[in-house]
C-alpha cells in the first residue's frame, strides 16, 4: 500500500484526531463531560437525519425535504400534545406517518412522475415549510398559547416523551449519554446492517450504480427507489422526534440548520475509509466529525457566519480525498 493509499483510506481519520487535539489544546474546558454531551447532543439529530439522506444517496438519489420533515414533525408533535392534548404514543406515531408519507410522496414524484430528484425534493421542502406554519398562523407552538381562533392551547408535553430528548444515561460518570445518542446507535446499526448484509440492500447499491443494469437483471428498481425515499422521510420525522422533546416546545425557527448539517455528514463520509460511496458508519463518523467541529468554534467564540464556511472547507477537502485522490470520480 503506497503513501498515497494511506493517505485516502486513512486521512480523513487523521483530520478527525487531529481537531480533537487542536480543539483540546485551544479551547478551555473542551475535554469535559459537559462539552462531551454537547457534541452527543448535536450529533444525535444530525446523525439520524444524515443516515436517511445516505439512503438516497445509495440509490443514486437525494434527498432536500429532511429538514423541512424534521421540523414538521417536530411542530406536528407539539400540536398534538399541546394543542389536541393527546399522550407522546400518538404524537410519534403521527410523526412517523407524516415522514413516511413523505417520503413516499417524493418517491413518487421521482420514479413515476419522472420529476429531477432535487427538484421535487426542493419543491416538498418548500411546500412543508408553508404548511407547518397554516395551523399557528406562523408563531411556535407552547403550552398556554393563544391560537388564531382564540381558544388557549392547555397541553403539555408529557414527562416519557420529553426524556426522549432531556434523560441521559449514565455512562463511567452520571448523566453522560443522552438518549439520544443511543438511538443514533441503535439506528446506525440497523441501517448498516441492512444496507451492506441484506440483499434488498445489496439491491440499493446496485440501482444506485448501474440502474439501467439493475433493472435488466429484473430488479424492481422503481420499488426499491421509493423506499429509498421513504426511509428517509422516517429518519428525518425522528429527528424532529428528538428534536421536540429536547425543545419541549413547537420551535418554527429550530430546524433551519439541519439539512446542511445532515447533508454534510453524508458527504463527509464518503471519505470515512476510503468508502468513496454513501454508507452508514462514515456518515455517523460524519455528524460525529460535524458536533465537533461546531462545538469547537463555538467554545473558540467563532463567529456564527463564519461556522458554515469552516464546514464548507472541510466537506470540500473530505470529497478531494475520495474522489480527485483515488481518481474513483472519474467515467
Amino acid at each position: 500500500m503506497t503513501l498515497r493509499d494511506y493517505a485516502i483510506r486513512y486521512g480523513f481519520i487523521v483530520l478527525l484526531f487531529g481537531l480533537v487535539a487542536y480543539f483540546a489544546i485551544a479551547a478551555d474546558g473542551f475535554v469535559s463531560p459537559q462539552s462531551a454531551v454537547f457534541i452527543f447532543q448535536s450529533v444525535a439529530i444530525t446523525g439520524v437525519l444524515a443516515l436517511g439522506v445516505t439512503a438516497t444517496l445509495v440509490v443514486g438519489g437525494f434527498d432536500l425535504s429532511i429538514g423541512s420533515v424534521a421540523t414538521s414533525a417536530m411542530m406536528a408533535a407539539a400540536y398534538v400534545m399541546v394543542v389536541l392534548e393527546q399522550n407522546a404514543v400518538v404524537a410519534v406515531i403521527v410523526c412517523l406517518l407524516i415522514g413516511a408519507l413523505v417520503g413516499l410522496i417524493n418517491g413518487w414524484l421521482i420514479v413515476y412522475m419522472r420529476v429531477p430528484d432535487l427538484l421535487a425534493t426542493l419543491g416538498m421542502m418548500f411546500l412543508l415549510v408553508g404548511l407547518q406554519r397554516i395551523p399557528t398562523e406562523g408563531r411556535s407552538i407552547a403550552t398556554g398559547m393563544t391560537m388564531p381562533d382564540g381558544s388557549v392551547a392547555n397541553g403539555r408535553f408529557s414527562d416519557a416523551f420529553l426524556a426522549l430528548g432531556r434523560h441521559r444515561f449514565d455512562f463511567f460518570i452520571p448523566n453522560l449519554i443522552p438518549v439520544s445518542v443511543v438511538v443514533l446507535l441503535v439506528l446506525a446499526v440497523l441501517i448498516w446492517f441492512f444496507l451492506e448484509y441484506t440483499r434488498f440492500g445489496r439491491m440499493m447499491y446496485a440501482v444506485g450504480s448501474n440502474e439501467r443494469a439493475a433493472e435488466l437483471a429484473g430488479a424492481p428498481v422503481k420499488a426499491y427507489k421509493i423506499w429509498a425515499y421513504v426511509i428517509s422521510g422516517v429518519f428525518a420525522s425522528i429527528g424532529g422526534i428528538l428534536l421536540a422533546a429536547r425543545l419541549g416546545r413547537g420551535d418554527i425557527a429550530s430546524g433551519n440548520n439541519l439539512l446542511l448539517d445532515a447533508v454534510a455528514a453524508a458527504l463527509i463520509g464518503y471519505a470515512v475509509l476510503g468508502a468513496a460511496k454513501p454508507n452508514a458508519f462514515g456518515t455517523a463518523i460524519g455528524a460525529l466529525f460535524v458536533g465537533i467541529l461546531l462545538q469547537g468554534l463555538t467554545m473558540m467564540n467563532a463567529p456564527y457566519y463564519t461556522q458554515d464556511f469552516v464546514k464548507g472547507v472541510v466537506l470540500v477537502v473530505a470529497l478531494v480525498f475520495t474522489f480527485a485522490l483515488s481518481g474513483r470520480g472519474r467515467g
